[in-house]
């Protein structure tokens, strides 16, 4: 039978759909991620992967597992995973591009509103202090009247500019690769809105992939253009925005505030990202909302992202080209492995 390498915890309905048609092989351990020369070890005769987030594929892995006819992830953003050689070397490359917009959308939305409401330090504050009642603290910022400028509109920069219309705030978007959307989002859309987004926004989302052209686009420059008091979203990827540039920015109240679902360390193709999340940002707690990259656990968004990766393996085994693959074109017959 092939053999199907999942390298995270998966859900008893994802087992269901591949027990019987692979020997599957299941990383279980959902504290700590599968240590890459155990996935190398486990993946030498593997004929598909369901990767997830932790997972890094380059050339080097890919040698050292020749059989490999997929990796199948169970993601969206691809940023990770070396697509081009995958395909010099026949190998497909799937992901799930649509079910984990809204969850991310409604998280962005969540870390805005804890961020610039101070709902964190509000319920740190109660379970430390207690409560005697209304007392004049906390005092933040309201979404009402506001500018909201996102960058990236995408799917779930559309997702989010859509949950955006009941808070009667104005928003700009940037990067629209679909202009007729934006307008009927009812938002303003142009690359040019760049610099105004940066310099006029009361909050920043990001909803942008991680590029070479969007490495560390949120830079200490861009942030000094930034007005004071501003507040800066993060639920895209962390190494879009410099660590080091907000924490200094956030210490010197030019930001109020910065909420992340993603961090720089998480980036693992980038050779020189750091070890763990800055410490000048976790040192900020009354400034910052966190999460563990959480945007899309949502339990049944989770059940069927697995589902879509388990069904392009199998497809794959099938000798069909799997669905939701980003490489199919780059793949010849003659490239492509068979079991």
């Amino acid at each position: 039978m092939p053999k199907v390498v999942v390298t995270n915890p998966i859900f008893p309905q994802t087992r269901d759909i591949l027990e019987g048609h692979c020997d599957l092989v299941v990383h279980d351990d959902p504290a700590n991620a599968m240590p890459l020369e155990r996935l190398i070890e486990a993946s030498s005769d593997a004929d598909a992967i369901m990767a997830f987030m932790t997972d890094c594929i380059d050339a080097g892995f890919l040698d050292a597992c020749p059989h490999l006819r997929i990796v199948a992830c169970a993601l969206k953003g691809y940023d990770n995973f070396d697509v081009d050689a995958c395909s010099a070397r026949g190998v497909y490359v799937s992901i799930v591009s649509d079910l984990l917009t809204v969850p991310t959308a409604e998280l962005a939305i969540g870390l805005l509103i804890s961020a610039s409401r101070h709902i964190l330090t509000a319920d740190r504050s109660i379970r430390a202090e207690g409560f005697e009642g209304w007392r004049a603290r906390f005092y933040g910022s309201g979404l009402a009247g506001s500018r909201v400028g996102i960058i990236g509109f995408g799917a779930v920069g559309q997702a989010i500019a859509a949950r955006l219309r009941g808070f009667d705030a104005d928003v700009l978007v940037t990067d629209a690769s679909d202009i007729d959307a934006a307008r009927a989002a009812g938002v303003a859309a142009s690359p040019a809105l760049f610099d105004e987004i940066v310099e006029t926004s009361d909050f920043i989302i990001l909803a942008t992939p991680l590029s070479d052209g969007t490495y560390h686009l949120i830079d200490a420059a861009a942030i000094r253009r930034m007005k004071p008091g501003c507040y800066l979203i993060n639920p895209a990827r962390g190494s879009i925005v410099d660590e080091a540039a907000v924490a200094r920015a956030l210490r010197d109240n030019h930001l109020s505030g910065y909420a992340a679902d993603v961090f720089e360390m998480e980036d693992w193709a980038l050779t020189a990202r750091p070890a763990g999340i800055h410490p000048d940002i976790l040192a900020q707690p009354d400034k910052t909302v966190l999460t563990p990259h959480i945007g899309s656990a949502v339990t049944e968004v989770r059940i069927e992202i697995e589902r879509a990766a388990a069904l392009s393996i199998l497809d794959c085994l099938e000798g069909k080209t799997p669905r939701g693959t980003i490489n199919a074109d780059d793949i010849t017959p003659a490239h492509r492995k068979h079991g």
